[in-house]
């Protein structure tokens, strides 16, 4: 069987691959949290000391939480941190409503939150898991202590050209073409298409880091939900761009209450460098960090520089409780 065959493309004669398990970098730990309708797989790292406060991580389109293992052993002693998969990614299966949408993904959040008990918390969102984390800060306020966005999909009115191909997977059966397209790919090619897409300089990835991502790509491609997982956020996320009134995500970026931390890379070919500033406008309590030589995952690229910028963040967080 194609490792990137389609849900219904499987027959009696040919079973189902079971994929390997996930990567868990050392020191991380992995469970899973049910809920009614739905299971979550959160990734932590135990705090380096008790009474930290918590925070949430969450992934983009396509990713896991496996792309805040770099930040989230930085801020290790100063939050006690956890990553989620969202529904249909990293390990976390699909939802039993199969809704993909940017608001099913924000409850999954919520419902991880109300659940665990941990909220406020310290949130953070990449990309898709932007604009999730900034529909959870405008709705339940009372969850978030603070909102770090690196490079949040938030409606664009001039989309980058770049960025048109991943837009297309939302249109239906472009997913189902493109698997059937590039059937003969490597995991090797698949992976550094990606990384070019992600990264503004893909030479920053280690001989190391290259060989599980590869890894982790063969894994997702024997996933029989993998492309409509892909398709039904990729389309969740045009509807939430197309979507107006109060429920728009510019209009809830303006309800934001939390302090909001701004991440943006100058050689973003997913998020336009050009909505940085509209960004800070937007969220009332705002700070930008604009990174030049970063891409679409700065928390990857330049996890050293996030995780400061976050320090600051909480230390003028700190600095006021206490004035």
């Amino acid at each position: 069987m194609s490792s990137t065959e389609l849900p219904g493309a499987l027959t009696a004669a040919v079973p189902p691959v079971t994929p390997p398990p996930v990567r868990v970098a050392e020191g991380e730990e992995l469970r899973q949290v049910t809920l009614p309708g739905l299971t979550l797989t959160v990734r932590s790292r135990p705090a380096e000391r008790e009474g930290l406060e918590p925070a949430l991580y969450v992934h983009g389109l396509g990713g896991s939480s496996q792309n805040w293992s770099d930040l989230m052993p930085l801020l290790a002693d100063v939050v006690d941190g956890e990553a989620v998969d969202l529904p249909g990614f990293g390990d976390s299966p699909p939802p039993d409503d199969g809704n993909y949408s940017v608001t099913g993904h924000a409850r999954a959040v919520i419902r991880l939150l109300d659940a665990s008990g941990r909220g406020p918390v310290h949130l953070f969102g990449n990309s898709m898991g932007g604009a999730v984390a900034t529909r959870v800060a405008a709705v339940r306020p009372d969850l978030v202590r603070t909102l770090s966005l690196v490079s949040p999909a938030l409606p664009e009115l001039r989309v980058q050209r770049t960025a048109v191909p991943t837009g297309l997977l939302a249109v239906p059966g472009v997913a189902q073409l493109f698997a059937r397209l590039t059937k003969d790919w490597t995991p090797e090619q698949r992976t550094r298409g990606v990384l070019g897409l992600c990264y503004g300089d893909p030479r920053r990835v280690s001989p190391e880091g290259f060989a599980h991502a590869v890894q982790e790509m063969e894994r997702r491609l024997q996933l029989p939900y993998f492309w409509d997982a892909m398709a039904r956020s990729a389309r969740g996320i045009v509807d939430a761009y197309t979507l107006g009134g109060q429920h728009g995500l510019w209009r809830q970026a303006e309800r934001v209450l939390a302090p909001t931390l701004l991440v943006y890379g100058g050689r973003d070919l997913l998020v336009s460098y050009r909505m940085a500033q509209k960004a800070a406008r937007a969220f009332r309590d705002s700070r930008l960090l604009t990174l030049p030589e970063a891409g679409h995952v700065a928390m990857m690229e330049y996890p050293d520089t996030v995780a400061a910028a976050f320090r600051d963040l909480l230390a003028d967080q700190d600095s006021n409780s206490g004035s």
